[in-house]
């Protein structure tokens, strides 16, 4: 007996036809804002003279870490300015800064309520782990409906992607505090608020930060994939590099995401070192 084929994948397809037909006025207002800020952040940084971010970059290694970092980052941002990668660069630096930042704004209250509340805990756990699991590649189909080719679709995709461990890494480290402290703050009779806000979230902000970086290299790494629908950076030259079988610059883009990607980490941990001090 022939058992029918469910058709889920009609039911999906029909689903994003009727959210980008009923929300089609919400998506462009999503999108022309975003995309303003897109290029806002972009012309920003292009307009620094080359050697002049690179002594900010440096600076900030030296001040949030250390002279051994901000050698580093002046040899390696150095080298992405000999090899011409200097505007892909920051295009991707824009798009991860800004993925980043709208992954944790919406991650953190998500993760502090799913701490506080079993119930939603219990929900939103299957839910990551369908995130984390499904390729990254699925990400890109239905931001093309909703966002059209572009950065802003990249973004929409790296955000989604990218957005997990930050709830993960917030929720894990809020449940990771003694019991002990929230009895004794609960003895000197302190709201709920003011648990979270003086106990909870100082103590769990290591923790935190540890999702904070994972989020920074899965916006990295989705950033570099989303050329494939239009995104502008160093995972354009990657894309382009290979439908003209030019392994050499292709190579170069990448040293030049490696770079990007180890002074990101470098700085994300030692923040969250220096706020265990």
């Amino acid at each position: 007996m022939d058992i029918p084929r469910i058709p889920l994948g009609d039911w999906i397809e029909g689903g994003l036809n009727w959210l980008t037909t009923e929300y089609s006025g919400v998506t462009r207002g999503i999108s022309r804002v975003t995309q303003t800020g897109i290029d806002g952040l972009n012309d920003g940084l292009m307009w620094l003279p080359p050697w002049a971010l690179l002594l900010i970059i440096v600076g900030l290694c030296w001040w949030v870490a250390s002279y051994r970092l901000a050698i580093g980052a002046a040899l390696g941002m150095a080298l992405i300015w000999n090899l011409e990668l200097w505007n892909p660069m920051i295009e991707t630096l824009t798009l991860v800064v800004i993925a980043t930042l709208v992954a944790v704004v919406m991650a953190i209250p998500v993760g502090i309520t799913a701490a506080l509340s079993e119930r939603l805990y219990k929900t939103i756990m299957p839910i990551l782990d369908f995130m984390q699991t499904m390729p990254a590649f699925v990400y890109l189909i239905p931001a093309i409906p909703f966002f059209g080719i572009g950065s802003v679709s990249a973004i929409f995709a790296t955000v989604i992607f990218s957005m997990p461990p930050a709830i993960r890494f917030t929720t894990l480290g809020i449940r990771q505090v003694p019991k002990e402290l929230i009895e004794a703050a609960d003895a000197y009779g302190a709201t709920r608020g003011q648990k979270l806000f003086k106990v909870q979230l100082p103590l769990s902000l290591p923790t935190m930060m540890a999702g904070i970086n994972q989020t920074i290299m899965l916006a990295l790494s989705m950033v570099v994939i989303a050329a494939m629908i239009g995104a502008a950076g160093l995972g354009s030259e990657v894309w382009r590099a290979i439908q003209r079988l030019r392994p050499g610059d292709g190579f170069e883009a990448g040293i030049a995401v490696v770079i990007i990607a180890m002074l990101l980490d470098r700085l994300t941990q030692s923040f969250r070192k220096s706020r265990k001090q």
